[in-house]
């Protein structure tokens, strides 16, 4: 089992920046990946960032390239997307994702287990 608690969600302006954290606990030992997802009232939940829990190179969805970066912080288990150059689309819940995957990341929902409660994200232009 793998516990997630997302931190940093708030309210920005267009343009701003901000860096939201996904703490890990628990089972974390192993081939596990982890992914940032997002979604909108509405709509489905959208891949925005993942990578591999051991490190390299963290992947992005297209609307995300050039402003997020994903990082994780090797002292403990806690990934960080630092969100630059936001812009009212980006406005959703952001939730974290992990799961046990030996062959990396994928963008798909389907392929994580563990799911944080989200954090709301609200850009305002």
């Amino acid at each position: 089992q793998v516990q997630l608690v997302e931190s940093g969600g708030g309210l920005v302006q267009a343009g701003d920046s901000l860096r939201l954290s996904c703490a890990a606990s628990g089972r974390t030992s192993g081939n596990y990946v982890m992914a940032w997802f997002r979604q909108t009232p509405g709509l489905e939940r959208e891949f925005v960032a993942g990578m591999n829990w051991s490190g390299g190179r963290p992947g992005y969805a297209d609307s995300a390239k050039g402003r997020f970066t994903l990082t994780k912080d090797n002292h403990k288990d806690t990934f960080h997307l630092q969100m630059s150059s936001l812009k009212p689309d980006d406005t959703a819940v952001y939730t974290c994702a992990a799961s046990r995957r030996a062959s990396g990341y994928v963008a798909d929902v389907k392929g994580y287990d563990y799911w944080g409660q989200g954090t709301q994200v609200t850009v305002s232009s």
